[in-house]
C-alpha cells in the first residue's frame, strides 16, 4: 500500500479538509505509486496563510544573524541527506542520479550563501541637507510570501525561494509542483528540524486552479514568487494586481547556443549536448536552439549526431543512463506535437523523433533526444518553448546574423556562444538580449551567488539568486532622526 503524506499548516501535519488526495508516480516507471498527496483547496489555503501571518510576528523579531544559524542547520541536514533525498527526486521526476545531486547541491550551497545574509542586511546612512540630522535606510520584512515551484528543479528553486524570504524575516506558504509532492515534503521536514518555527512555515499540496490562485488572490498574502510558464506568469500576474501584491516571475526561455567557424568544436559538442538533453530538456534555461556558422555546419551536426545517438536512455538510478524520463504523458505530447510541427514547416529531422518504449523503458515516458536541422528563424520551432529534449539547428553566415536570430524571439533568459574571438565574446555580451550569457560554455549552469532572471517575456524583472533575490524580499524604510531640539523643514528651512 502506498504511503499517504499531508500538508503541514499551523504546526501540524494535517490531511486536506477535503479528505481527498492524488498519486505521486514514477515516470520511469508509471506502475509505481511513490505516495498519495493532500488534494488541497481555498480552505485548506486559508488556514495556512492565517498561521502564516501568526508566525510572521514573532519570526521578524528574530534577529537576521539568529536566522541565519537556523538556515545553516537547514544546509547541514541537507548535506547528510543528499543522496537520500537525491534518490527519492529522480524517482518522481526522472532526471539522472547526477543531476539530482546537483540539485541538492545547489539548494544547500543556498542555505548556506543566506545564512551570511543575515549578517549583511545593508541598508545605507547618507548626510542630511539639515544641521544636528541623521539620514539613514533600513530594509525590513514585508509579511507572508506565497511561494510556488515548478517539478523540474524541485529542491534547487525553492531554496532559491524560500531560504531569502527566510533570512529577511518573512514567514511562508509553499505550494510546490504536484509532480514532486515528495521532495517538498522532505524539504519541510529539514527546516522544522532545523529549527524554524513552525507556523512560519505552511506547506499546501494541490493544483494551481485549487490552491495557486487562492494564495495569489489571498489579501493577507504580501508577495508572491512564481516559477513557471509564461503564459500562467502573466495570468497570475493579473490576479495579483488586484490586491498590489509585490511579484517576481520567472517564465518560460527559448535558449540558444551559437558557434562561430572558429570555435572549439568539441567543447561545443559538449556543451550543447548537456545543455539540450540534461533533464531531459526539461529546463528552463535548456538548449532549445543551436545557431551554427555555415562554415562549420556540416561537419558538426555530423559530429552532434553521431553524439547524441549514442545517449544512452533509461532510469536516472541505474548507472551509465544519460538521459531519463519526461515527467509526465502530456510532456511526451507536447514535445511530438512540436516535431510535428516542425516537419510540417519544413524543419528535417535528423536524430530521434519518438517516444521511447524499449525494454527497461516500457513503462515510463521516454522519448528519444530529438534535433531538428535546416530550421529558420520564423518557424515556430525556432521561436516557442517547447520543454523537452528537442534541438532546433540554425544556420547563420556572419556574427551580426548569429546575434539578430538569437535574439529572434519573445523569451531572454539564457544565452551561449563559442569563439576563440575575444572581440567577438564582448559584443556578444553587449547585444544579445537575455539575462544570463555564457561565453564557451553551455545555457545552463547557474550559481547560488549569481543572480538569476530574464529579460522579454522570461520575467518581470526581478533576480533569483545572489545579492540582489534580498531586495525582493525586504521593505526599504527611510529613516531620519533629529537631534536638534527644534523644528527643521527640509527644502525650507535650508534654502
Amino acid at each position: 500500500m502506498s504511503k499517504t503524506y499531508r500538508n503541514f499548516i499551523a504546526g501540524e501535519w494535517r490531511d486536506a479538509i477535503s479528505g481527498e488526495t492524488f498519486e505521486n508516480r514514477n515516470p520511469a516507471n508509471w506502475n509505481e505509486v511513490i505516495g498519495l498527496f493532500p488534494k488541497s483547496g481555498t480552505a485548506d489555503v486559508e488556514m495556512a496563510v492565517k498561521a502564516a501571518r501568526e508566525g510572521f510576528e514573532g519570526w521578524r523579531l528574530m534577529p537576521a544573524p539568529e536566522r541565519g544559524a537556523i538556515l545553516k542547520r537547514v544546509g547541514d541536514l541537507m548535506t547528510e541527506r543528499k543522496e537520500e533525498i537525491a534518490k527519492n527526486m529522480t524517482r518522481e521526476m526522472g532526471k539522472v542520479l547526477a543531476e539530482t545531486m546537483g540539485d541538492i547541491q545547489e539548494g544547500i550551497d543556498t542555505a548556506y550563501y543566506a545564512a551570511t545574509e543575515g549578517r549583511r542586511m545593508f541598508g545605507h546612512t547618507v548626510p542630511s541637507e539639515l544641521p544636528n540630522k541623521f539620514n539613514m535606510s533600513i530594509r525590513v520584512p514585508i509579511g507572508v510570501a506565497g511561494i510556488i515551484t515548478p517539478w523540474n528543479f524541485p529542491m534547487a528553486i525553492p531554496t532559491w525561494k524560500i531560504f531569502p524570504a527566510l533570512i529577511c524575516g518573512n514567514s511562508i506558504v509553499f505550494k510546490p509542483a504536484s509532480d514532486t509532492p515528495l521532495t517538498a515534503t522532505t524539504f519541510i521536514e529539514i527546516m522544522l528540524e532545523a529549527g524554524i518555527p513552525p507556523k512560519v512555515l505552511n506547506l499546501v499540496h494541490g493544483s494551481g486552479s485549487s490552491v495557486g490562485s487562492p494564495i495569489v488572490n489571498h489579501p493577507d498574502v504580501n508577495l508572491i514568487s512564481f516559477t513557471g510558464s509564461s503564459a500562467v506568469g502573466k495570468n497570475l500576474s493579473k490576479e495579483a494586481s488586484d490586491t498590489l501584491k509585490r511579484v517576481s516571475l520567472e517564465l518560460g526561455g527559448k535558449n540558444a547556443q551559437i558557434v562561430m567557424d572558429d570555435a572549439d568544436l568539441d567543447l561545443a559538442l559538449e556543451g550543447v549536448l548537456w545543455g539540450a538533453f540534461g533533464t531531459t530538456g526539461q529546463r528552463c534555461t535548456a538548449t532549445s536552439r543551436l545557431i551554427l556558422h555555415d562554415k562549420v555546419y556540416d561537419k558538426f551536426m555530423d559530429m552532434l549526431v553521431a553524439a547524441t545517438k549514442k545517449l544512452r536512455l533509461g532510469d536516472g538510478l541505474k548507472s551509465g543512463v544519460d538521459v531519463g524520463p519526461m515527467v509526465n504523458e502530456g510532456q511526451i505530447e507536447t514535445v511530438q506535437k512540436y516535431i510535428k510541427i516542425g516537419q510540417e514547416e519544413g524543419a528535417k529531422l535528423v536524430a530521434g523523433g519518438k517516444p521511447y518504449k524499449e525494454g527497461d523503458c516500457a513503462n515510463g515516458w521516454f522519448h528519444e533526444p530529438t534535433i531538428l536541422g535546416d530550421v529558420t528563424p520564423e518557424m515556430r520551432v525556432a521561436k516557442e518553448e517547447i520543454f523537452g529534449p528537442v534541438l532546433s539547428v540554425l544556420r547563420i553566415n556572419s556574427f551580426e546574423e548569429a546575434i539578430k536570430v538569437l535574439n529572434n524571439t519573445k523569451y531572454g533568459l539564457s544565452s551561449s556562444i563559442y569563439t576563440r574571438d575575444v572581440n567577438q565574446a564582448f559584443k556578444a555580451i553587449r547585444d544579445i538580449e537575455a539575462g544570463i550569457t555564457y561565453i564557451n560554455g553551455p545555457t545552463i549552469g547557474a550559481e547560488a551567488h549569481m543572480p538569476f532572471g530574464g529579460i522579454k517575456e522570461t520575467g518581470n524583472g526581478h533576480r533569483e539568486g545572489g545579492w540582489e533575490v534580498y531586495e525582493f524580499y525586504t521593505e526599504t524604510k527611510a529613516v531620519f532622526i533629529d537631534y536638534s531640539g527644534k523644528l527643521q523643514r527640509a527644502q525650507i528651512d535650508n534654502y
